[in-house]
């Protein structure tokens, strides 16, 4: 090559040579033709047909020259090589720009480091002594370059540097820290306006009055309501725009569902016409055929229009391939093909995926994992780097092979009419031969007898290449002996010959055809009993499977019934329980009805009673009242003072001291009941409290017993 950017290029075009792809099937996918299941991957092969031997680098031609050394250097120790001296590659200099171009990697990770990367020498870079006018050169030197083409060429985010925040300070552009690649970088317009309301409202937040002045509290509340008020104003019309923007994606959406459907409903229609276009070419085809059915009965009556009958020309249909011997037509009622499809080989390990995956189950490892061996570079050399004798003869019948495909495929060029006169070369006279001056007559003998021997041995090998030739090719001798003339004895016994192997081959030929004939009747017999076993068991595995299938939805039925079954008497249970609780309640609301009712219509015949006896005694009092009133007057108007005195001192004697006596009694027994009353106070509640607390036992135990065996029923039913 000319240079190293050719070298890699033609480098990099052999790496990515199509022949390297190969195509591995996929087993659980061979037979699939859709494209989310490909049946085959493609393969990179690794192979290389360079030895690893070899080196790969770029070689410039100053360095071919130099590769005969290097090889002496290694073979003679005594030799010293020139050491090479490389020139200054100016890296700071003109040549800066070629150290700041990136390399193009395609296919870093599948292609050799040597196709993709920069060819690189193997030897060292020397650089000359450095002079006493400049300063060493440093060895690696750090460069930060600035391009036009950063932010929007790069695929990274772009470079932020580092930077130290001064005490007491914000700089205004650490408010935009928030703000990334992709997300508000580049700044657009909308970011611009948020930068501004920003800086709006730092300003507004640098006016207001400060916290610890009480006296313009009001006024620092005012602003902030303000302040308030015009960011939901702003907030709402960001939100207004958005419900724009939403409703004219909303437009584009519904234009587009038109637009869709619009496409659907030409679908349909399109599909429609062309069902009724088939409907119509079917319909006119069948016109068709029956007009050239009845084309073709009329042109039969027409040959035989005076109804003779003629006899069947045997001879003439099976001379004639094109008769109803060898191709009889459908329409009389001959079908050759009739029943083929009883023929057709239907396997469940073909024709099911079941019966795929199966069968591939069963297949060994290294079929469904295949193991590519790459191919051994074939070696046409020694081990000191020598050609081999094979090698060289098969290089020059590659070269002979081209030159004659180059000669049998060359054009033979039109001889064109002259124009003018040509020169015809005349050709260069023969050299002559040279002799060899003998300087005594035995070498001259010496040199014939040399020449005579030479002679002697050429022609035994040809005489035993013609005896070899020959012997290759006795069979086509023999045969071209047989097929000239021959003499009238070796006619006649080549006949009788013939005739021999004729009746021969007629015998073979009979005993052939009937051991033919037995077999086909055995085989037959065979295919029959087999069809028929084969049938028998097909029949009894496809009842077994029935069977099997009716059986594993009867037992799914029967477990569906039992679960439906216990549900519905645990709902049962539960609804006779709620039904219980229901009459129960009732019955106690019924009876503290009829409880009220009684108590009511007793208090009222209670009262009723009281009143009309009440009103009875006042009426007989107030009778009794005016007898005695009467008595009373008549006796005031007849009684004298002694006998008044004598009325009052009776009256306090019977009515007021028995009285005041019996008040003082009661009184005495009171006080003296009292204890015991206390006492049996105490008691009452004690033992009151005590059954109290038990009956509560009793009731709370008797609830988780009724609980527990509902619980019980429950999961017994379920």
């Amino acid at each position: 090559m000319s240079s190293a950017k050719d070298y890699a290029q033609a480098n990099l075009q052999a790496t990515l040579f199509r022949s390297k792809l190969k195509k591995v099937p996929k087993f659980r996918t061979m037979f699939s033709s859709m494209v989310n299941y490909p049946s085959y991957t493609l393969y990179w092969s690794k192979a290389d047909p360079v030895p690893p031997f070899i080196c790969r680098e770029w070689k410039r031609p100053a360095e071919k020259c130099r590769e005969p050394f290097r090889q002496l250097a290694v073979t003679d120790t005594t030799f010293q090589m020139p050491k090479e001296v490389y020139e200054d590659p100016e890296v700071t200099g003109k040549n800066r720009y070629k150290y700041f171009e990136r390399p193009f990697l395609p296919f870093y990770e599948q292609l050799p480091v040597n196709v993709v990367l920069t060819a690189t020498t193997a030897e060292p870079y020397i650089f000359p002594p450095p002079s006493s006018k400049y300063p060493p050169i440093p060895a690696k030197e750090t460069v930060g370059t600035q391009t036009d083409y950063r932010d929007s060429e790069v695929q990274t985010d772009p470079y932020s540097p580092e930077y130290v925040v001064c005490q007491d300070s914000i700089p205004e552009l650490l408010t935009l820290a928030t703000l990334t690649w992709g997300r508000g970088l580049p700044a657009g317009k909308a970011e611009v306006e948020m930068i501004e309301r920003a800086r709006e409202k730092r300003a507004w937040e640098a006016t207001l009055p400060p916290l610890s002045d009480i006296a313009q509290f009001e006024k620092r509340r005012k602003m902030m309501n303000e302040m308030e008020r015009k960011e939901w104003a702003f907030r709402e019309q960001e939100i207004e725009k958005l419900q724009e923007i939403r409703l004219e994606i909303l437009k584009e959406l519904l234009k587009k569902r038109d637009e869709n459907q619009n496409e659907v409903n030409m679908k349909h229609l399109n599909a429609q016409w062309c069902r009724l276009q088939e409907a119509k070419e079917a319909k006119v085809a069948k016109i068709q055929q029956k007009h050239v059915s009845a084309i073709r009965k009329l042109v039969g009556r027409r040959k035989n229009i005076e109804g003779k009958f003629e006899r069947r020309n045997i001879i003439k249909d099976y001379s004639d391939y094109a008769s109803q011997v060898y191709g009889p037509l459908s329409r009389l009622g001959r079908f050759p093909d009739n029943n083929s499809e009883d023929f057709v080989v239907k396997n469940y390990y073909l024709n099911t995926y079941e019966g795929l995956v199966q069968l591939e189950s069963c297949l060994p490892d290294f079929v469904t994992q295949p193991r590519i061996t790459p191919p051994k570079p074939k070696v046409t050399t020694t081990k000191h780097g020598f050609l081999k004798r094979a090698a060289k003869l098969d290089h020059e019948l590659e070269e002979v092979y081209k030159a004659l495909l180059d000669k049998k495929n060359k054009v033979p060029e039109q001889k064109k009419s002259l124009r003018f006169l040509e020169k015809k070369p005349i050709p260069k006279p023969r050299l002559p031969t040279p002799t060899l001056e003998m300087s005594s007559n035995e070498e001259e003998d010496i040199e014939m007898a040399v020449i005579y021997l030479q002679k002697l041995l050429r022609g035994r090998v040809i005489q035993n290449i013609m005896f070899e030739g020959k012997e290759k090719r006795l069979e086509l001798i023999q045969e071209l002996r047989t097929s000239h003339a021959l003499q009238g004895d070796d006619r006649l016994v080549k006949k009788v010959e013939k005739q021999v192997t004729l009746a021969l081959q007629r015998q073979r030929n009979l005993h052939e055809h009937k051991v033919s004939l037995v077999e086909n009747h055995l085989a037959g017999l065979e295919g029959r009993v087999l069809a028929d076993m084969l049938d028998f068991l097909s029949k009894e595995l496809v009842r077994l499977q029935e069977e099997r299938r009716i059986h594993a939805f009867a037992m799914l039925a029967e477990r569906q019934r039992r679960m439906r079954e216990a549900e519905e008497s645990g709902r049962r249970q539960v609804e006779l329980r709620i039904q219980w609780e229901e009459d129960q309640i009732f019955k106690e609301v019924i009876k503290v009805h009829q409880s009220t009712v009684t108590s009511y219509l007793e208090e009222i015949i209670l009262k009723t009673e009281e009143k009309t006896a009440e009103e009875q005694a006042r009426a007989e009092i107030e009778k009794m009242a005016m007898k005695i009133n009467d008595i009373a007057y008549e006796m005031e108007t007849r009684r004298t003072q002694l006998q008044s005195e004598e009325i009052v001192a009776e009256l306090v004697y019977s009515f007021l001291i028995p009285e005041v006596q019996k008040e003082f009694v009661k009184e005495k027994v009171r006080n003296a009941q009292r204890k015991h009353i206390l006492a049996a106070h105490k008691i009452i509640h004690i033992h009151t409290e005590a059954m109290f607390i038990k009956n509560m036992k009793q009731q709370q135990q008797q609830n988780k017993g009724s609980d527990a065996e509902e619980e019980t029923n429950i999961k017994e039913t379920s």
